[in-house]
């Protein structure tokens, strides 16, 4: 199975929201929430996906054949690509019948892990998630990220309980899930963290936090100070909040503020093997991608995540190779060209 095949099968799973389409750009979501669109006007959506398509390659094959390498090495763990699926939660709601959470976490999590990289898991308002979501990780010898929503003290901390029975090797918060409307008004108040809060559940955490979010370099350099092991930068796929900049447009100047400090990931419209090689060149250690991994569940389950993956770590060793890059740490600034 190709991931052609995979969009195709998908397209009788998948919907009524998401189209399922060859390139998953935001341009047919807009702003359909619920469903895998951008908050507002939607645009956000499609300005992360373009900002990376107006980064160009700069082509270099005057340089000597060496064996390829793309593997990266995160908490303690190796893995055969620098790229993870993204946290998701409520596939019905978002993105069709076929599924339940705790279905759709079990194939992406076994997929992942079978093809050398991990899952993020997504959480909700439903209790189970988690505890499905947890049970599934612990099942794979802990390989898988939870990631928790930013809830009350007293709930994260009986959600990290169940992610110290996983095994999990890391944890996540998507505190930039603060604007997703299920999130407002609840008694006791979920949402944003303080700098000594977010001190507070990485401790809780016990092993490598990661925050998800991250937009700036001022909140990068505050998850520093709360002691976070790595970051995201990301815009919740425009979800969260209409008219934010895309994260290819604000990578470099967080990479700039902790990068070697802590771990960078991105995500936002990235779908290639080469927008993973210039979120590289940019300066991110690695980079999640959410939307296109629903699309490989519902279009061939574990095969599909198969075929998804395959088709980019084709694209990136493709890259690498015509780049003379032939190690991740080998990828640079100057590999990539962007217009001033």
């Amino acid at each position: 199975m190709d991931y052609q095949e995979v969009i195709k099968n998908a397209r009788g799973n998948i919907g009524p929201y998401c189209k399922a389409c060859p390139v998953c750009n935001g341009a047919a979501c807009g702003n359909t929430m619920p469903g895998p669109g951008a908050k507002g006007i939607g645009d956000l959506a499609m300005r992360n996906y373009r900002k990376w398509q107006e980064i160009r390659i700069n082509m270099d094959t005057i340089c000597e054949q060496k064996e390829l390498n793309t593997e990266v090495e995160l908490f303690g763990k190796r893995f055969s690509y620098p790229f993870f699926a993204g946290p998701v939660g409520a596939v019905k709601l978002h993105y069709g019948e076929k599924y339940t959470d705790q279905q759709y976490n079990e194939i992406l999590l076994k997929g992942c892990a079978d093809n050398g990289i991990a899952a993020f898991t997504g959480d909700g308002t439903d209790y189970n998630v988690m505890i499905e979501a947890t049970a599934a990780i612990r099942g794979l010898g802990g390989m898988g990220i939870p990631t928790v929503k930013p809830w009350d003290l007293d709930t994260i901390r009986e959600k990290m309980e169940l992610v110290k029975k996983s095994g999990a090797f890391a944890v996540a918060m998507d505190i930039d899930a603060a604007g997703l409307p299920f999130l407002q008004n609840l008694n006791p108040p979920a949402g944003s963290k303080s700098v000594d809060e977010l001190k507070e559940i990485v401790k809780m955490a016990e092993i490598p936090f990661i925050l998800k979010g991250v937009m700036t370099p001022k909140g990068a350099l505050k998850a520093m100070e709360a002691g976070v092991q790595g970051i995201i930068v990301s815009n919740h796929g425009g979800r969260v909040l209409d008219q934010c900049p895309a994260s290819a447009e604000v990578l470099p100047s967080i990479v700039k503020a902790v990068g070697g400090q802590m771990k960078v990931f991105v995500d936002g419209g990235i779908r290639t093997g080469v927008d993973v090689f210039k979120a590289l060149a940019l300066g991110a250690d690695a980079v999640l991608i959410a939307r296109p991994f629903v699309t490989a569940v519902y279009g061939g389950a574990e095969d599909g995540v198969r075929a998804y993956v395959n088709k980019l770590a084709a694209e990136l060793t493709d890259t690498m190779k015509m780049c003379g890059a032939y190690t991740l740490e080998d990828i640079s600034g100057d590999m990539i060209w962007a217009q001033a």
